[in-house]
C-alpha cells in the first residue's frame, strides 16, 4: 500500500500503520469474495490499490476543503449509493473513522459481502441497506437526512441525482467521483439538480499522479428541500432521466 499511503497523504490524508493493514485485509476479502461474487472488474492488487482505495479517498477533498483538516471534519452522517464492493464509503470510512455510513446496495449477496466486510474490519457505525435507492429515499427515516452522499459509477448525472439528492438535508454536500466531464451530461444534470433542490455542479479535476486518467469529482450542494414527488418508483429514474422528461 505504498502509493495509496503516498498519494493518501498528498490529498491530506496521512494513513497511519493500523490504517494501512485494514486497507490490506479489505483488498484480500474483496479479491476472494469476488470469485464469487461479482463485485469488480479490476482484480490486479495494485490496481485495486489506485483506481478503487485511492480514487474512493479523492471524496474527502471538498471535506476537507470545508473544515481544514481530517481530524476537523465532525461525524457526518453520510450514505453511498449503489455502494457494491463498498466504493467509495468504506475507504472513506477508514480514513476518516468518524463518519457513521449507510451503504445502499440493491442485490443481496453484495450487501451481505459488504456486511461481511464491515464485520470483518471491525467498523463501527456502518449500516448496509439491502434495497433500492428510490424506496430508501422516500422513507422518514432515511429523507432529507444526511450530511454527505457519495456515488460512484452509478449513472449518468440526471439518474445519479435523482437517486442521492432526497437523501440530503439542505446544506449536504452530494461528492461523485466520475471518469471525465461531459458537457452534454452535465447541462443534463444542471437541470436535474436545480429540479431537486440541488445547486449548481462543480467539477473539481484530481490532480495524482496515480489517477492521471480524466478523472473529476462532482460536487453539488443541496440548497432547498426535494419536491416530494422525487425520487420517483424503482427503474423511473434510469428508464426516463429527469432531463429528458418535458415539463
Amino acid at each position: 500500500m505504498q502509493v495509496l499511503a503516498r498519494d493518501a497523504a498528498a490529498l491530506g490524508l496521512p494513513l497511519d500503520a493500523e490504517q494501512l493493514a485494514a486497507f490490506e485485509r479489505y483488498a484480500e476479502r474483496l479479491l476472494a469474495a469476488n470469485q464469487r461474487v461479482n463485485l469488480t472488474a479490476i482484480v490486479d492488487p495494485a490496481a485495486v490499490e489506485t483506481r478503487h482505495f485511492l480514487d474512493s479517498l479523492t471524496c474527502a477533498l471538498p471535506l476537507l476543503a470545508r473544515w481544514g483538516s481530517p481530524e476537523a471534519i465532525p461525524a457526518l452522517r453520510c450514505v453511498d449509493v449503489g455502494s457494491g464492493g463498498g466504493f467509495p464509503a468504506l475507504p472513506l470510512k477508514l480514513a476518516l473513522p468518524q463518519l457513521r455510513c449507510t451503504l445502499v446496495e440493491s442485490t443481496a449477496k453484495k450487501a451481505r459481502f459488504l456486511e461481511d466486510l464491515v464485520a470483518e474490519l471491525g467498523l463501527d457505525g456502518v449500516e448496509v441497506c439491502a434495497e433500492r435507492a428510490e424506496t430508501l429515499g422516500q422513507q422518514a427515516a432515511h429523507r432529507e437526512a444526511y450530511d454527505l452522499a457519495l456515488a460512484r459509477a452509478l449513472a449518468p448525472l440526471p439518474t445519479l441525482l435523482e437517486l442521492t439528492l432526497p437523501f440530503l438535508r439542505p446544506g449536504g454536500l452530494l461528492v461523485a467521483p466520475r471518469r471525465g466531464d461531459d458537457a452534454a451530461d452535465r447541462r443534463a444534470g444542471e437541470a436535474a439538480s436545480r429540479l431537486l433542490g440541488g445547486g449548481p455542479l462543480r467539477i473539481a479535476p484530481v490532480a495524482l499522479p496515480a489517477l492521471a486518467d480524466g478523472r473529476v469529482l462532482t460536487v453539488v450542494e443541496k440548497l432547498r428541500p426535494t419536491p416530494a414527488a422525487y425520487p420517483r418508483r424503482p427503474g423511473l429514474p434510469a428508464k426516463r432521466p429527469l432531463a429528458s422528461r418535458q415539463g
